[in-house]
């Protein structure tokens, strides 16, 4: 079983900037990736941020240049740095986490943290 803590949403102006944190724990071997999703009202759920073992990085096209994922390896952490924030970021954020378990992989949600960014 794997948990996941998340940290960081809330309520901030067009401009402002957030910093969203997701803690894994519990049993698995290693971290494959650690992302971020979001969920805005009528839309789908899509990807954020996701950072890989390597240190490779993705980000949708919407949010580059803007977001920073980086990743603590040591506290299995992993921060989405949002600055220039604008009211279509306002959505329900997921920390996701894929995890090695010997010869099997597992991904695993968190809860979800609300960002909601007031014009």
């Amino acid at each position: 079983q794997v948990q996941l803590v998340e940290s960081g949403g809330g309520l901030v102006q067009a401009g402002g900037s957030l910093r969203l944190s997701c803690a894994a724990s519990g049993s698995f071997d290693s971290i494959v990736a650690m992302g971020w999703y979001r969920r805005a009202a009528g839309r789908q759920r899509e990807l954020v941020a996701q950072i890989f073992n390597g240190g490779n990085t993705h980000y949708a096209n919407s949010v580059k240049g803007r977001f920073t994922i980086s990743r603590d390896s040591a506290k299995n952490t992993v921060h989405l740095q949002m600055n220039s924030l604008n009211p279509e970021d306002t959505a329900i954020y997921y920390c996701n986490v894929e995890t090695q378990h010997t010869t099997w992989s597992r991904e695993s949600w968190g809860r979800g943290t609300e960002v909601t960014v007031s014009a």
